[in-house]
């Protein structure tokens, strides 16, 4: 789903209204519906909402979601933070259509009026005050409204940006921002939906009746969500055989390393592949061969440390017949030899490639030996060239641009994207907003994932995922990646809802992917897209 900024926002409405002759009186209805309608579910037991408006369209879209919730059959008080007589066009049309109820509806417009109160005492807050047309800083009567939003009990559910909020920040706000426990915004999410921290619960994008031709960025960035993965999830065929869905080999594992080679290769095989190979270093192999019975294993001859020697390059081209994904550097090590047996694989490699942890790091000072350039040699042959993934942290980043770990958190889109154009590779970058980088330079940004998965091994489970995903949809490669990152980070979330953060240790991501999996599934048919929450309605 594409991140437009606010200026494009508001071209967006004015050609679906201009071109495509949508009313933007419509669009208003339309997003103040979908307001209240995620709101009542999402709050059963709620009597009373209070709505807090500004003049402006955000209060507009506030107008129509009070009226709404009134028809529903609950009560609502509406606080106007402006004179009704400064209010125009489409607003001051949905303002007129307020009921005129006082026992069930009051309005309040005068910011001294000790009733005005009862609003912030209702079950449940709808902030319809700023919008993402707002440049901070907040001050004034708005300032003054938002405080008290932030001080009260109850739950906030913003309509399209909680309130003093920039939406075009990729960062942290600053100044006064109103709190929100859910966002529900329209068409298309802003860069701080996705990247500002904004709420603590979901944000819901609802459409409002704009076509998808419509939805023009040039930011170039997209958020992953389940509508565009879901389709390589589906219900497998009656007749398939293991031989339908790829055969992954993962090199790694080296003397106390040998449980990331085995997480990754057991992660593949939880995701979907229909067979996995644990290639390792001959005297690890016992160990590894005894974690999972579906696991097939092979020996490679080793170093005086018990890694992958640079001599078993004749033993792995043998191994590597007939397999369908490698993913290479699980628990590899960086012995010297080790390193210079990796850097001859990926040279080599015929086949989609998964590259990671002491993998990556066999080219620090030499990332220019992984261009995908280097192999193809012209743009005709591109097809032709299996796919490289780099799946780095901001550590292992740093190692292969030079840059600094602080550098490349401050700008981990335009580093993952300068990466991946100049060599042609998929990056992803792993971290809070995990960033994939296509080779020609648009972003992906996935929303799933928590503080929980800060722990060793979650790493070595996403390789064996996005192995697993690749094994499966070879002519899909990118779609897999996504599709994997995603997944990835909706089994730390499903981990964290049963044993908290604390807790949580790498294979619990193993155990979480079936329902990860469903969840995924679930969420594509919902009505509306979701990012940033993925909880199940009963956590």
């Amino acid at each position: 789903m594409k991140i437009v900024t606010s200026a494009e926002m508001r071209e967006i409405d004015r050609i679906t209204t201009e071109k495509f002759g949508v009313p933007s009186l419509t669009l208003m209805e339309n997003a103040g519906s979908a307001v209240a309608e995620f709101t009542l579910p999402s709050y059963p037991k709620a009597k009373s909402f209070g709505v807090i408006c500004g003049k402006g369209n955000n209060g507009g879209d506030g107008f129509v979601a009070a009226r709404k919730l009134y028809q529903a059959g609950r009560e609502v008080r509406l606080l106007l933070l402006a004179d009704p007589s400064e209010l125009r066009g489409d607003a001051a049309a949905n303002f007129a259509k307020l009921p005129k109820d006082p026992s069930t509806f009051a309005i309040f417009n005068a910011w001294g009026e000790p009733a005005f109160r009862e609003v912030f005492g209702c079950d449940v807050l709808i902030d319809a005050i700023l919008g993402s047309g707002f440049h901070p800083p907040v001050s004034g009567v708005y300032a003054e409204a938002i405080a008290k939003i932030n001080a009260a009990a109850a739950p906030v559910v913003a309509v399209d940006v909680p309130s003093g909020a920039d939406a075009d920040v990729m960062g942290h706000q600053t100044g006064t921002v109103a709190r929100a426990d859910t966002i529900v915004t329209f068409t298309a999410p802003r860069p701080a939906h996705v990247f500002g921290n904004l709420t603590s619960g979901p944000t819901v994008i609802a459409p409002i009746g704009t076509p998808p031709e419509a939805i023009q960025s040039s930011l170039n960035l997209q958020v992953i969500t389940p509508r565009e993965i879901a389709l390589l999830l589906g219900p497998r065929p009656r007749d398939s055989n293991k031989g339908m869905y790829g055969h992954v080999l993962v090199v790694g594992g080296s003397l106390g390393k040998t449980g990331a080679a085995v997480m990754a290769g057991f992660s593949a095989l939880r995701t979907g592949a229909g067979l996995v190979t644990v290639a390792s270093p001959q005297s690890t192999l016992p160990v590894i061969a005894s974690f999972h019975p579906e696991l097939m294993t092979e020996p490679l001859s080793e170093t005086e440390i018990a890694s992958i020697s640079k001599v078993a390059l004749e033993e792995f081209e043998r191994i590597a017949e007939k397999k369908t994904v490698l993913a290479i550097g699980p628990g590899i090590s960086r012995h010297p030899s080790t390193e210079e047996f990796v850097r001859s694989v990926i040279e080599k490699s015929q086949v989609p490639t998964v590259l990671d942890a002491d993998g990556l790091n066999a080219f620090e000072g030499r990332a220019s030996d992984l261009n995908r350039r280097n192999r193809r040699g012209d743009t005709e042959n591109a097809e032709k060239v299996p796919a490289l993934v780099l799946t780095p942290h901001p550590g292992e980043m740093a190692r292969l641009t030079g840059l600094g770990v602080a550098a490349i958190q401050r700008d981990r889109i335009n580093v993952a994207r300068s990466f991946a154009r100049e060599h042609e590779v998929i990056v992803v970058l792993k971290g809070d907003r995990t960033a994939i980088a296509k080779p020609d330079g648009e972003v992906w940004v996935s929303t799933t994932g928590n503080p929980g998965m800060a722990t060793g091994g979650t790493g070595d489970i996403l390789t064996g995922i996005v192995a697993g995903m690749l094994a499966q949809n070879t002519k899909r490669d990118f779609l897999a990646v996504l599709a994997a990152v995603h997944l990835h980070g909706l089994t730390g979330d499903v981990a964290e809802e049963a044993i908290g953060e604390h807790s949580l240790v790498a294979t619990d991501l193993i155990r979480a992917l079936p329902e990860a999996f469903r969840r995924v599934r679930a969420q594509a048919a919902e009505k509306w897209v979701k990012i940033g929450d993925w909880r199940s309605p009963a956590a």
